[in-house]
């Protein structure tokens, strides 16, 4: 099924094209490399996105202008081709459909390659493979709220196995920009504000991905997410230190620990540098310094950008050459300057085709890993002979819903009627209200890259492919007695709605008001690429309506919940004391409601942690919680930015006590390592799971050093009463930062390691001097911290 809007590059019968004059079998890529003609080889540095609209709803900034190409689909494959972009995902697409153009375009490239070399195909997977019908799963600042590495590389290796049975060898994800300005649109998209945390999740999301035989494709590279005042492409002020101790750590744990075996360079410049030209990040540091072979890769017509918004090229021509110099291998998503534009400057002479040729080898011995130049390569996707296609099958929504109530936290539990809030006492489901702009939107679920929100949105006509169950429909199928009120949108709300929401916060004995984003991209929704925000205040009139909705609720002795669901989170310090309880989730996909509710009763024991700070003002918290002291509360200023609720919060409706707290030594060589253990029990009357975190603090360093940072964690799953021992193995390499000299180090002196439930919530510190001279590591030092937990 499609959307009826007409297609680009309609892909011909299976049966036409030309029949090859060569075949590659036998053909190493060093013979294929000598053989080409460079035509032949710039086709295989470029895609073609067959589906691309350029009068409609756009995918990719500025699509509509950059998309066209007069070409015909013959035309196009004419030399061959090196990527298939969005087969799947580009418009509503009946699996099976999707599958069989697919092999139909991939005949038609094999016919009209000498070499039969057929194109590599790639698709977003963000949040799930997006595609029409397929599971969309949590969004990653949901997988970072879990600080649960092990399920998100299940959730990957499910992810990657569907993508293999389509015929799909490359996904664009994950993302380990680490957030650094809250306001900024794709924030949804991302880990969390700390590296170690997206380090560690992301290299986790590589690892089941890469098992599946997929290539990861590690974005954005690098230091996008710190675009000035949170604006999305704006330009990034910040020195090298920072770029080396905040945004690269990610990249290096994903790459050394991960094995991801392709890089999508950042759409941003960094002090001028557009990472499309910057040679010394994508060449000196990415391939040189660090080792990789793998192939790097354009975002969307991020090459054509360095003409059109950056302004250092002066043409195509001149873009291509850039960014082919600096080490940009294929250019994605459609050819606008590998194409005529560099072919042109090769032939005079202008850029070495020595550099085509190197690019070259990468792509190809990509292609080779993935079978493609195997000379028995189906161009049929598995699919296709397997029969039946289900892309939501039982076993993804169960791991999706395990994830998304994983993933929830718990911000506030007060007392209400002598006990907590939650969970809800079973004299609450006889009256029970549920209110709020997003009560009823199955949106509400859905990150910008889940299909249905980035692409079926624009289809109306089209029925959302999988089911997505909104709050209020999952809490009726729980409680015979519900009552609701749809109060508006996230971004326009009346006052007759909000009036009707207090009604029913009035009548009832529990009321939960769901509030949060819709999320877009580009202007099409609150939270998403493009959707960035002037503050922090909830979006549109939900902070008037749920400050109305508990005046409404406390004045009849309600019981209130209130859940947030939204892409980032939101100023809170107004209501942290009225509601309840206070509930954030981050896009929790199609099984969040199920989750929430399963949260709510009690089913499930909260075990979020926040992967981000929640601020207290809309305008006083833009940063985060890895800051200097003097980025704190400081006593020079009137501004506190200190945060409502710290970077790894998370309540439980169990208590756990913390003891036998020891440290294997209070000295250790600056190349040695030092154990850190205690013992966690559950105390109370639930089994849960509580993350204990590992924070260092440098309270002298050479250069100015973050107020904390987080080295470590553990999540440790308890029955009641219960207990564990968690130990953490820290090397020195992991004290290490960029010093004055702009080189990586170890330096001695004392350090402190905080066992702590949060970045603002210590439970002991362990003091430990480094001895010895300074010591210089790299891209070779130890970059995680070993844990083990073992149950009593």
């Amino acid at each position: 099924m499609t959307s009826g809007a007409a297609e680009k590059h309609a892909i011909p019968s299976p049966s036409a094209g030309n029949n090859p004059s060569e075949i590659a079998e036998g053909l190493s890529v060093d013979d294929l490399v000598r053989q080409m003609t460079l035509e032949e080889k710039l086709a295989q540095l470029a895609g073609v996105w067959v589906n691309a609209s350029t009068d409609g709803d756009s995918v990719a900034p500025l699509q509509n202008e950059m998309a066209g190409d007069s070409r015909s689909w013959e035309e196009m494959i004419a030399s061959g081709l090196g990527q298939i972009t969005r087969m799947y995902g580009t418009v509503p697409l009946e699996p099976a459909e999707g599958a069989r153009r697919l092999a139909a375009a991939q005949e038609q490239i094999m016919a009209a390659s000498r070499f039969r070399i057929p194109a590599q195909v790639h698709e977003e997977c963000l949040a799930g493979l997006a595609a029409w019908k397929a599971t969309a799963f949590p969004v990653p600042l949901a997988w970072g709220a879990t600080f649960n590495p092990s399920l998100v590389r299940r959730m990957a290796g499910l992810i990657g196995e569907q993508m293999r049975a389509l015929g799909v060898h490359q996904g664009l994800a994950p993302v380990l920009d680490v957030v650094r300005d809250l306001r900024w649109g794709r924030v949804e998209e991302t880990i969390g504000e700390d590296p170690y945390l997206v380090g560690t999740v992301a290299s986790a999301y590589v690892s089941g991905l890469e098992g599946a035989g997929i290539v990861a494709t590690l974005k954005h590279f690098v230091g996008y997410s710190a675009s000035r005042a949170g604006r999305n492409h704006a330009p990034v002020s910040m020195g090298p230190r920072e770029l080396a101790d905040v945004m690269l750590p990610p990249f290096e744990m994903a790459l050394k620990h991960g094995g991801a075996r392709s890089v999508m360079h950042a759409y941003t410049d960094t002090d001028g540098i557009p990472a499309a030209a910057n040679r010394a990040l994508l060449t000196s540091l990415l391939r040189e310094e660090w080792g990789f072979a793998g192939t790097v890769v354009a975002d969307y017509f991020g090459i054509a950008f360095l003409n059109v918004t950056h302004g250092v090229a002066a043409d195509s021509g001149e873009a291509a050459a850039l960014a082919l110099t600096a080490g940009v291998d294929v250019e994605l998503p459609t050819v606008n300057c590998y194409g005529r534009p560099l072919l042109e400057r090769v032939r005079s002479g202008e850029v070495s085709e020595s550099l085509v040729d190197t690019a070259l080898r990468r792509v190809l011995r990509q292609k080779q890993e993935a079978g493609l130049l195997a000379p028995d390569f189906d161009p049929a996707p598995p699919v296709l002979a397997s029969g039946a296609i289900d892309l939501d099958p039982a076993n993804n929504r169960v791991l999706a819903r395990e994830m998304a109530a994983q993933s929830l936290v718990l911000l506030t539990n007060r007392t209400h009627d002598g006990g907590p809030t939650l969970p809800l006492p079973a004299a609450a489901t006889a009256s029970l209200g549920v209110v709020g702009p997003l009560a009823e939107d199955p949106f509400a679920m859905l990150g910008c890259y889940s299909f249905d929100a980035h692409v079926g949105a624009s289809h109306p006509d089209v029925p959302m492919g999988i089911r997505v169950p909104t709050v209020a429909a999952a809490g009726r199928e729980r409680f015979e007695t519900m009552h609701s009120a749809a109060t508006g949108t996230c971004e326009t709300i009346t006052d007759e709605q909000i009036a009707e929401a207090c009604d029913v916060a009035a009548a009832v004995d529990t009321c939960v008001i769901v509030v949060g984003d819709n999320a877009g991209l580009f202007g099409r929704g609150t939270s998403g690429e493009g959707n960035d925000a002037a503050d922090l205040q909830l979006p549109g009139d939900q902070h008037r309506m749920l400050d109305q909705v508990l005046s409404a609720a406390q004045a009849a002795g309600t019981r209130s919940v209130v859940v947030v669901l939204s892409g980032r989170p939101y100023a809170l310090g107004d209501f942290a004391e009225r509601a309840g309880a206070i509930i954030q989730g981050f896009f929790p996909g199609e099984e969040g409601a199920e989750a929430l509710w399963d949260v709510l009763t009690g089913a499930v024991n909260p075990s979020g942690k926040l992967p981000v700070s929640v601020p207290r003002t809309s305008g006083g918290q833009p940063g985060t919680y890895l800051h200097s002291r003097l980025a704190g509360p400081s006593g020079v200023s009137a501004l506190d930015p200190s945060p409502l609720f710290g970077f790894g919060h998370g309540l439980s409706y169990t208590s756990f006590e913390f003891s036998g707290h020891a440290a294997s030594a209070p000295t250790m060589s600056t190349t040695d390592a030092v154990t850190v253990a205690l013992t966690v029990t559950n105390t109370g009357p639930a089994d849960g799971a509580e993350v204990v975190q590992l924070y260092l603090e440098d309270p002298v360093g050479e250069v100015v050093r973050p107020v904390r940072e987080l080295i470590g964690y553990a999540r440790a799953e308890l029955a009641t009463g219960a207990s564990a021992r968690v130990e953490f193995t820290v090397h020195a390499d992991r004290t290490s930062f960029t010093g004055v000299d702009l080189k990586r180090v170890v330096t001695p002196g004392l350090v402190k390691l905080h066992v702590a439930t949060s970045s603002t919530e210590d439970i002991h510190t362990h003091e430990v001097i480094l001895q010895g001279g300074r010591r210089a590591v790299g891209y070779g030092r130890e970059m995680l911290t070993p844990v083990t937990v073992t149950l009593h």
